[in-house]
């Protein structure tokens, strides 16, 4: 009798095994009911832009979303990315303001006066300061200061793309590739509405000293005097940054930031039919942002925001809390229901250690999804015995591998 024992629970022991191997790929939900009335994204909003993010730059929130992850040709907005590599450098000690480039015959003749675009007029073999290259990129949008940025850190264009590519994935952009500093046509060149608003987050949020470049209005370089190209800058409306674009194949295009009254609005705009639509269109989704949202504070750092079933531990549960304040958007008008589901791999298999990140907190405001937050263990739980274990490997047997559950 006691060797049939023994044997069952290494049978139940294997099995837990198997089922925690199986259960472990299945995405679990569970709802949260939120106390109080709650409001619902406002969907009357509509832009001529064929794709558009709007997003609150503090809690995260997205207001707006209109085919987001559609790769589109960036143009200009690439510099963003060239300049978050160059940005990087300077945080690194790799370069410094006062570094000096020369401005090789390939800089001056396919970005520089010769070419036709937009351009610093840097003069052909002179030596210009990073610092200089920074504010003509910015300000002028030039495609020569890119050049001569790139080919002074990289060696080449080529190789400076490379890097592009690089910090584009440690940074979490996931829809981006890169083949040039400039963003000239190049159809291989790609990037998406999420990618591009992420960017615009991660540069003013890393690397501020630098971002405020943006909001500057005019850069004179080589006697010639030019004003910024953000049509933003100029109407009134709290914007400080960050550049446009334009190509035959993705309309103009636009990302914005704006602040007033400590909140801050990062939108980017494209497929727009002229450079007058897209001033409009951006005017118009900022502004309507302002009216149509009021901040909300969901959950307290490191409240507890739901529970995670646990296999094979000395308890059959662990409590899950998120670190910092949970606050959004939500609108003022056209109110609904607010929903948050906590999203984790499980049952979670013991040992498990206090403060391990083992979900996400999805909160929808009607079906749109608008904020992911982690979500980490608030105790530790230590492995259960033989008899617990076996127990739990029969109860998944029972009620099978996948469970709602309510908090």
């Amino acid at each position: 009798m006691p060797s049939s024992f023994a044997m069952t629970a290494i049978d139940f022991r294997r099995l837990g095994q198997f089922l925690t191997a199986l259960v472990r790929s299945v995405a679990l939900g569970a709802a949260l009911a939120l106390a109080g009335e709650a409001k619902a994204q406002d969907t009357q909003f509509e832009t001529r832009a064929k794709q558009a993010l709007m997003v609150e730059d503090q809690t995260g929130t997205i207001l707006y979303a209109k085919s987001p992850d559609t790769l589109i040709e960036p143009a200009a907005l690439a510099k963003l990315m060239t300049m978050e590599v160059v940005f990087h450098g300077l945080k690194t000690g790799e370069i410094a303001l006062s570094t000096q480039y020369v401005v090789s015959e390939n800089a001056w003749r396919t970005g520089g006066a010769p070419s036709g675009g937009s351009t610093m007029f840097a003069k052909l073999k002179s030596s210009v300061s990073v610092g200089d290259l920074i504010q003509g990129v910015i300000v002028q949008s030039a495609n020569d200061g890119c050049i001569i940025l790139a080919e002074g850190i990289a060696g080449s264009e080529q190789k400076f793309a490379e890097m592009m590519n690089a910090r584009a994935k440690a940074i979490g952009l996931k829809h981006s590739t890169f083949v040039n500093s400039t963003g000239l046509p190049d159809p291989k060149q790609r990037m998406s509405l999420t990618d591009l608003v992420a960017l615009a987050r991660h540069i003013k949020r890393e690397y501020p000293e630098y971002y405020r470049t943006y909001a500057q209005d005019n850069f004179t370089w080589n006697n010639i005097f030019q004003r910024n190209r953000n049509p933003l800058l100029r109407l009134d409306i709290g914007a400080d940054g960050m550049g446009t674009g334009y190509t035959e194949q993705s309309g103009y295009g636009i990302v914005g930031s704006t602040e007033r009254n400590g909140r801050r609005y990062i939108a980017a705009l494209s497929g727009l039919a002229s450079d007058k639509e897209r001033a409009e269109e951006a005017k118009r989704i900022f502004e309507w942002a302002y009216q149509a949202f009021e901040e909300a504070d969901i959950f307290a750092a490191n409240e507890i925001v739901g529970e995670a079933k646990v296999f094979g531990g000395v308890r059959s549960g662990v409590a899950l809390k998120a670190h910092e304040k949970i606050s959004i958007l939500i609108p003022v008008a056209n109110r609904d229901r607010l929903k948050a589901h906590v999203v984790y791999q499980g049952p979670l298999v013991a040992p498990l250690k206090a403060d391990q990140q083992v979900g996400i907190l999805r909160i929808w405001i009607g079906d749109a999804l608008v904020q992911e937050t982690p979500v980490y263990t608030a105790e530790a739980i230590d492995s259960g015995d033989l008899k617990k274990r076996s127990l739990d490997a029969v109860l998944e047997l029972a009620t099978g591998w996948v469970r709602q559950l309510d908090f």
